[in-house]
């Protein structure tokens, strides 16, 4: 095998290996089997004495001459390159944190691996462990949380590491701090339960970086909740669609004023006057003088509540008018814009428009009223920039805090995103796309939110602080547990959110 060999390849090639196995009768080995206990106290060797320790003999020591690792978020490395990493690294002496890594408690699947003879030659160990740093005179604080699959050979009579892999990255959450709701699992279930919540899913950002993924609950009797768990998040959709024509505008692509009847005209509107005075800076304040939705005109037609630009009226129809002409001036679709300037760039994987494209459907989060009755999910089969995105609790934090960072969007751009475009109550405005909350000396905070049956979630960005906060809840009432969450979260910024919010 070639060092150039892709890391997909290599994952591919041990799934085909695991696969023969089953196929011709071989399964993981029980716990108490001498395999077991062999391919763990090697895992000890090189985690517990080498990693944690740094002790870099023990790698030297337990890995094959020709050994290749393979790492989701870096390059190929060969043993020397690995060991040159190590001693330069983590394990340097003037290293300013020091690392630890925990294997995760019933993860390990170990599978053997006999040639056609029936003797045993290797074994494959398939696990996931979480990260730990501490600098000086600080506490130790949670790292990330990846999966790792190993490649174990019996040479010469001894075990030795020839490949591996190290895969899904996440940054999650730790019970750090067990006096606190929130870092404390049991409590948090049970406070849950309580306010007949299914499930919760809570993401934190600090110094502009999604720092911790929660997830409580479970997504049907029986079954908890992964950190990774998709929602449907209803209107935090307008977000996204906001950004994308943000992005375009900071590119030069769009006109931010530009009249929206050159790309496209709803035939109900289109002898209206008012048409004429359509802008995505109109659509993205929500002043379009729309309805929420058409069907709640008795008509079912479109129509103009006031003129265009005059005041703010919330409207899901105007996010729908944009998507039309994004995609006639484009000649793209909304899922096609999204991929190529969002979601493909900040690898959003599991971020879809539409039900059909959904990664994986058995983490979906189904919604539920607040007498425990699930919703049939929305499967919706086209895309609708106002409603029903389907994401997780990484990719939105993700996409925050490219927002928060300004990524892709020009200084202009972004100062007009987080202007008072319009007021919509005291201390409280929309700019393009998010709601802007007046915190006083300077400060402010973004938000949006999303409701619909079985869905509640929330979003609040500090960028003065480079904080935020993302809750998800599947239920009609989830809307009932923000505020003991922002406000442990948020603190001072949380309370006068929830002061203006509720005046």
């Amino acid at each position: 095998m070639k060092i150039n060999n892709s890391f997909f390849q290599l994952k591919a090639i041990l799934v085909g290996i695991l696969l023969l196995q089953f196929h011709i009768g071989f399964s993981q080995e029980e716990k108490n089997s001498e395999l077991y206990k062999i391919i763990m106290s090697r895992d000890s060797l090189l985690f517990n004495v080498g990693f944690n320790s740094c002790d870099i003999k023990q790698f030297e020591d337990l890995y094959t001459t020709d050994f290749e690792f393979y790492h989701d978020k870096d390059s190929v490395s060969d043993k020397t390159k690995f060991l040159y990493n190590l001693k330069n690294g983590i394990c340097s002496p003037t290293r300013k944190y020091n690392y630890r890594r925990e294997l995760i408690e019933g993860s390990t699947e170990i599978y053997p691996l006999y040639n056609k003879n029936g003797i045993l030659y290797g074994a494959i160990q398939m696990s996931s462990h979480r990260f730990y740093e501490k600098s000086p005179g600080k506490p130790e604080e949670p790292g990330s949380f990846a999966k790792f699959t190993h490649l174990w050979l019996l040479q010469n009579k001894e075990w030795k590491l020839s490949r591996s892999l190290s895969y899904d990255h996440k940054m999650i959450s730790t019970t750090a701090d067990k006096s606190n709701l929130f870092d404390n699992e049991a409590a948090t279930e049970k406070w849950l339960k309580q306010n007949n919540v299914p499930t919760l899913g809570i993401g934190i950002i600090n110094n502009g970086k999604l720092q911790q993924i929660k997830v409580f609950g479970e997504l049907k009797k029986g079954i908890t909740a992964p950190y990774n768990t998709i929602w449907n998040v209803a209107s935090l959709t307008k977000p996204v669609t906001a950004v994308l024509a943000l992005k375009l505008a900071s590119a030069g692509k769009l006109n931010l004023d530009e009249p929206l009847y050159k790309y496209w005209t709803d035939p109900d509107i289109a002898n209206e006057p008012n048409t004429k005075l359509l802008t995505a800076r109109i659509v993205l304040s929500h002043q379009t003088g729309f309805p929420n939705w058409r069907f709640m005109n008795e008509s079912g037609k479109l129509d103009f509540k006031f003129k265009p630009g005059t005041k703010y009226q919330y409207s899901g129809e105007g996010f729908e008018y944009l998507r039309k002409a994004l995609e006639k001036k484009f000649n793209k679709t909304l899922p096609q814009l999204a991929d190529e300037l969002i979601f493909k760039p900040l690898k959003m994987t599991d971020t879809k428009f539409v039900w059909n494209d959904i990664t994986d459907v058995s983490r979906f989060a189904i919604g539920y009223d607040n007498k425990g009755n699930a919703y049939e999910p929305t499967k919706n089969k086209t895309a609708n920039a106002a409603d029903d995105l389907l994401t997780t609790i990484e990719d939105y934090g993700t996409f925050l805090c490219s927002v928060m960072n300004s990524d892709g969007l020009s200084k202009k751009v972004f100062d007009e995103m987080t202007s008072h475009q319009v007021e919509t109550k005291k201390n409280k405005y929309f700019g393009l796309g998010f709601e802007i909350y007046n915190l006083g000396n300077d400060n402010y905070a973004l938000s949006h939110g999303g409701a619909d049956q079985g869905v509640q979630t929330i979003v609040l960005l500090l960028p003065k602080t480079k904080q935020g906060l993302i809750i998800f809840t599947n239920v009609d009432d989830g809307y009932k547990v923000y505020e003991k969450i922002v406000n442990h979260y948020l603190g001072e910024n949380g309370k006068k959110i929830i002061e203006i919010e509720t005046k």
